[in-house]
């Protein structure tokens, strides 16, 4: 064990956060995602898990060590639901608190079509699988930055 470091972060994914720089995508996703196929296709080449942890609970524990992008539109997305797209889950409320609790702010969960989802999980940097047995725990986070006090701040996304 490790101060001030949530027990959920494991060292292979502590590696990988550590790894990735600056607009690099991390899925975190339930146990129904494709995740081992989808994982082979990212930079990292295999799959990582949070065993054990429904989907809100390992996003608290990444977002315990990971800046969310404030440099775009969409640091935070989340997969569709197939025929209902403004359908929010369950699941997806819960993360969405985590989020917002993480950041300090109000950060709103971008929607992606599951198919649509897919693709952009192969090019991730990673994927995370959690032991969430709720459809629909699946999201994408891009990576920001950590910036000393006096550097400048993004305003709005894209600046």
């Amino acid at each position: 064990m490790l101060k001030n470091l949530d027990p959920l972060l494991n060292a292979d994914v502590l590696q990988a956060l550590r790894a990735m720089g600056h607009g690099d995508e991390l899925v975190v996703c339930d146990a129904n995602f494709p995740a081992d196929s989808v994982a082979r296709a990212t930079v990292l080449r295999k799959l990582l898990r949070i065993d054990g942890a429904d989907t809100p609970r390992a996003v608290r524990a990444i977002l315990s060590v990971l800046p969310l992008d404030t440099f775009v539109e969409a640091p935070a997305m989340r997969m569709e639901v197939v025929g209902e797209p403004d359908t929010i889950p369950t699941v997806q409320h819960e993360a969405q608190a985590e989020v917002d609790a993480a950041e300090g702010r109000s950060v709103p969960f971008a929607p992606i079509e599951r198919h649509a989802f897919y693709a952009r999980a192969r090019k991730a940097y990673c994927v995370i699988a959690t032991g969430e047995t709720r459809g629909y725990g699946c999201f994408v986070f891009t990576k920001g930055v950590l910036l000393a006090p006096d550097a400048p701040r993004a305003t709005e996304p894209g600046q």
